[in-house]
């Protein structure tokens, strides 16, 4: 053993060297081995609140990720970058600039930095109102100078008003945010606020804000489209609808009338209307209300209804659509109201259906009470349930309802639902008279 250990003695020298030889070949990182790089910068005040960073790092590496202390982050491949960094409120703020190098191997530097005047800091205040718990006070009390500001909550967006009321009709907690503008830059302060109960004047505070009484004598071009062919419509039906031709407007009352061309129960057989507002007419949350009286008999297919806008970018069901009444001739005196979503669509829509005994005699008022909490659909009234559709959790796959949707007003004929127990032809002309479409939201 001893002569062993002799004869290793005797090559430590030579192992040495191999090891010293070997050493500037290895790259590492931040463990604290050098690499073939170091990260380092400089900084600069422009003024008491702009500060300018100046990458001085050297040697071989690939990418720079920045963070500067105030929330701004930056990551650039540009090793010659400089960045003005706006620091509005006094105090101390930790600068890092982590280095990455070819292979994967870091190396960091901190410098910190102090700001010493304020320039501006954002800050507000969110009371409840002493006579109205749901109404919560709203003032900016911002110190500095700044360009603009607005304030965000419920989907709604209100500018330049220091002092301003935000409404919350249901029972929650909700978040609203101050983002205010200055120099490019935007800045935000968040407070969440917690809403006891429920405001039972909701539904009755709404205010009109678009109706269509059908005055004049002709369809009103600025609310509608007509939209036309007979593709169709995704539902077999047999109608050609046409541009206006089968829509008159008298005595205040817009009628569609669904007329039989031929007995040959195919496409075309049969001519129609289908009137939309989109583009013209959208909204998002509130009231809907539309009084109309239904026609009658076995393949006939009335609807009052609504698409999201984005159809064109979303598809169906995506967008979401809103079936306010809809109506099948076969089953008399019965309406539906349904919801189609990405999470049930079709026949698997979410939806109830409710007797009306003179739907077909007398005009009734179809409603829907939508906001972000919930959907009601009703008749005459809304203690008059036909549907209530409320997903606890709402998602993009069962509430893509927060986004504006356009009304349809359309007579069908035939079809995988009107047409299910066949068309009776001796039942035509065919028509749904509306009186009114009217929409309440808050304002």
């Amino acid at each position: 053993m001893l002569k062993s250990f002799d004869r290793q003695k005797q090559n430590w020298p030579l192992l040495l060297a191999i090891l010293i030889l070997m050493a500037p070949l290895n790259g590492c990182s931040e463990d604290g081995t050098d690499v073939a790089f170091t990260a380092d910068f400089s900084y600069s005040f422009t003024d008491d609140n702009n500060v300018r960073f100046t990458n001085e790092s050297e040697g071989d590496y690939l990418r720079m990720n920045w963070d500067f202390g105030n929330g701004r982050t930056e990551s650039t491949t540009t090793k010659s970058q400089s960045y003005d960094v706006y620091y509005p409120v006094a105090g101390e703020y930790d600068v890092n600039l982590l280095v990455m190098g070819l292979e994967g191997e870091q190396k960091s530097t901190s410098i910190k930095i102090n700001i010493s005047s304020t320039d501006f800091a954002i800050s507000f205040t969110a009371e409840p109102d002493g006579a109205n718990p749901n109404r919560i006070n709203l003032s900016n009390t911002s110190e500095g100078d700044f360009d603009s500001f607005q304030w965000e909550y419920r989907n709604k967006i209100v500018t330049n008003e220091t002092n301003t009321v935000a409404y919350f009709p249901y029972a929650g907690t909700y978040k609203i945010e101050l983002v205010i503008t200055k120099n490019g830059d935007t800045f935000s302060s968040v407070k969440n606020i917690t809403i006891a109960d429920d405001d039972p004047g909701y539904f009755s505070s709404l205010e009109l804000v678009w109706e269509d009484n059908f005055d004049g004598n002709t369809v009103n071009t600025d609310n509608w489209t007509f939209e036309t062919g007979s593709g169709g419509w995704g539902n077999n039906e047999l109608q050609n609808y046409t541009n206006g031709a089968n829509a008159t407007v008298e005595d205040g009352i817009l009628t569609i009338t669904a007329e039989k061309i031929n007995d040959d129960q195919v496409a075309g057989s049969y001519t129609s209307t289908r009137m939309i507002s989109s583009a013209k007419k959208e909204f998002t949350y509130g009231r809907m209300e539309i009084r109309a009286k239904l026609p009658s008999g076995r393949g006939i297919w009335p609807a009052i209804w609504m698409l999201g806008a984005n159809i064109g970018n979303a598809g169906w069901p995506a967008c979401g659509e809103i079936d306010i009444m809809e109506y099948v001739g076969y089953e008399p005196n019965t309406v539906h109201a349904t919801v189609h979503t990405p999470a049930g669509y079709a026949g698997n829509g979410d939806g109830s259906k409710k007797t009306l005994e003179t739907a077909e005699e007398e005009f009734h008022v179809y409603g829907l009470f939508w906001t972000e909490k919930e959907m009601v659909f009703y008749t005459d009234s809304p203690e008059n349930v036909t549907h209530r559709y409320a997903p606890a959790n709402k998602t993009v796959e069962n509430w893509p309802f927060n986004k504006p949707q356009f009304f349809i007003l359309n007579v069908a004929v035939g079809g995988n639902w009107g047409g299910a127990q066949g068309i009776d032809n001796s039942i035509f002309p065919q028509s749904m008279e509306v009186d009114y479409v009217r929409v309440y939201q808050e304002m």
